[in-house]
């Protein structure tokens, strides 16, 4: 097992993978940036550095000074949470060659699944299904034109790199297409250093399905059922469940399995997130594999009783499958996990500024993942996440109450939030009968 982690990453997964390493004995190594050397989980580190400024490519996007801190600590091993740098195959080979461990999977592997079209060359030879897509756009409007054309409006224009919903951008026909271009290449361009796009045939009202698997270095793979993260704003999540509701449970499992076995053929390796979209006339399509933990990867822990995180770090240190998980994995209950987010409730729009008060409940099936406490400053340079709430309990029904309960519970003030926009969700009809889909957000708002 690894001397000592260094987390390459900040707030709730930070916090959340240094209590991941305090549980197993690992000393912990915790990097900040000026903007936030007063955040309250560095004091839970062994060791803690400052690695720049505010701006992450100052920081938290600084390979060099990451690098630096590994040397300079002692550590053994790199754990870079989600965002930022985790899926970066660069900065994973740069960490190998410094002698340490990238706790994710193989370089390889990053590499081949971060660019979406080749990822789903790759997936498609595996027999994967997925929606019509095109070749990358090279530039020329009439070359886009006609590859809509073959695909059918509506259609998708998406980053071939990155993820988290930037630059997705919707089109129904030529005239759309040619401005949604424009704005997904700047916004590719601004947030991932590569402008290149492809085109997908955009789904109507589609549900958002992903299957959590986990996989040691022999190329054993196993799945661990799979998260409902329907219910979106700007094409990011805001709620995410399992199990999904309404879904046939020999459905999901025949497509778990598939997709394990997809993943063990291949040689994937330690930890990763394979991402559907799912209708009822065409059933799961590939969508793409994060090489990651999740931001959701708590809901999965809830309905199993695995800590991912723990698993993540043992695989990653070579230990096989069977010693990780090492017992039948069933689904117990009912889990949902709501993202509160520092934003104005209806236009989404980031709301920074100081916590005045921050207060969570507690009890029986109510977990929280925060990097801050009252008195905190959400920074304008950061996703505005402030914490993530999530609940289980033995159904949907009583976990859509718990839900409900601890956030009328939750106090916030100082900046703006979204709790008002997810209660609403969770009082929708439909969401509450479990007729979930993409487009379920934009219809609680115009209701």
């Amino acid at each position: 097992m690894f001397k000592k982690v260094l987390v390459a990453n900040r707030a709730a997964i930070a916090a959340r993978v240094l209590r991941a390493l305090r549980i197993m004995g690992i000393p912990s190594v915790a990097v900040y940036s000026e903007a936030d050397a007063r955040l309250p989980y560095l004091a839970e580190a062994d060791q803690s550095y400052c690695i720049g400024g505010a701006e992450p490519v100052q920081s938290y996007l600084n390979q060099d000074a990451l690098l630096r801190v590994l040397r300079e600590s002692g550590a053994d091993a790199v754990h870079p949470g989600y965002g930022f740098l985790s899926e970066n195959p660069e900065f994973a080979r740069r960490v190998q060659a410094a002698g340490a461990v990238f706790i994710g999977p193989s370089p390889q592997w990053i590499d081949a699944m971060g660019h979406k079209t080749r990822a789903r060359d790759l997936m498609r030879r595996h027999g994967m299904p997925m929606p019509p897509c095109s070749e990358l756009l090279d530039g020329d409007p009439a070359q886009a034109r006609r590859l809509a054309r073959q695909i059918g409006y509506p259609v998708m224009v998406k980053p071939a790199s990155g993820g988290g919903g930037i630059g997705m951008m919707a089109a129904r026909d030529d005239a759309e297409l040619l401005k949604a271009i424009d704005q997904a290449a700047s916004m590719a361009r601004r947030s991932f250093g590569d402008a290149g796009l492809y085109l997908e045939q955009l789904l109507e009202r589609p549900r958002h399905i992903e299957f959590q698997v986990l996989a040691d270095r022999a190329g054993n793979v196993c799945h661990l059922f799979e998260r409902d993260c329907s219910v979106q704003r700007r094409h990011q999540k805001v709620i995410e469940e399992s199990p999904a509701p309404l879904l046939p449970r020999g459905l999901v499992e025949a497509a778990g399995q598939q997709i394990a076995g997809v993943l063990g053929k291949m040689g994937y390796d330690v930890i990763g997130t394979v991402e559907t979209l799912y209708a009822q006339d065409g059933g799961f399509q590939f969508l793409e594999t994060n090489t990651r933990l999740q931001v959701e990867h708590a809901v999965t822990e809830e309905i199993t009783g695995i800590d991912l995180v723990q698993a993540q770090i043992r695989l990653a240190a070579g230990e096989p499958l069977h010693h990780v998980i090492d017992r039948p994995v069933a689904v117990d209950g009912h889990a949902i996990e709501a993202r509160i987010y520092a934003e104005d409730p209806v236009r989404f729009f980031p709301s920074p500024g100081t916590l005045k008060a921050l207060e969570f409940p507690s009890g029986a099936g109510i977990r929280i993942e925060t990097g801050f406490e009252q008195g905190s400053t959400v920074t304008p340079y950061y996703d505005p996440m402030i914490a993530k709430l999530i609940v289980h309990a033995p159904t949907r029904g009583a976990a859509i109450a718990r839900l409900q309960e601890a956030l009328s519970a939750t106090c916030i003030e100082g900046v703006k939030h979204n709790i008002p926009f997810i209660q609403r969700v969770l009082q929708d009809p439909a969401f509450r009968l479990g007729n979930v889909h993409t487009g379920l957000a934009a219809q609680v708002l115009a209701a």
